[in-house]
């Protein structure tokens, strides 16, 4: 599947054969309902046959309440993969001036939601974070083991 990207919405690549499911741009839609669900009927689809590892890229600069909503619906869903084998990375993007200025308890509380919404799952789970610079150039990077 394969959004194009508007001035409020972002470009959604959702690529069943390499496993990489790639949020970016900015998220404010009008409507996120209208946009985000027909991602989520793919996501819930997806998981009955997901790779081995699976990549959720978001890459987003800014995105709304409503956004956030169906992102943790479709992490939530990610993250009910069956396959025990079988892994989740999700990579975070943030410039470089928000992650050099964010101490760790920042980052703690930063990820709090994401990592309540995952619970207990039973496929693997990581979470990767990047500094971009402003012309998206990654800088730096953590993993964060759940």
């Amino acid at each position: 599947m394969f959004i194009e990207p508007t001035s409020k919405t972002p470009q959604i690549d959702l690529n069943h054969l390499t496993g990489e499911l790639i949020f970016s741009g900015k998220s404010i839609p009008e409507n996120a309902a209208d946009l985000y669900d027909k991602v989520l009927k793919w996501v819930t689809q997806y998981i009955t046959t997901p790779r081995q590892i699976t990549n959720l890229r978001l890459n987003l600069e800014y995105f709304n309440t409503a956004s956030s909503i169906w992102l943790a619906k479709i992490v939530k869903t990610l993250c009910s993969i069956k396959e025990a084998e079988n892994t989740l990375m999700i990579h975070l993007y943030f410039n470089i001036e928000e992650f050099d200025s964010m101490e760790v308890e920042d980052l703690k509380d930063n990820l709090s939601p994401v990592i309540d919404m995952i619970g207990t799952p039973v496929v693997s789970i990581g979470i990767k974070i990047y500094a971009t610079g402003d012309n998206g150039e990654i800088l730096k990077e953590s993993m964060v083991l759940v």
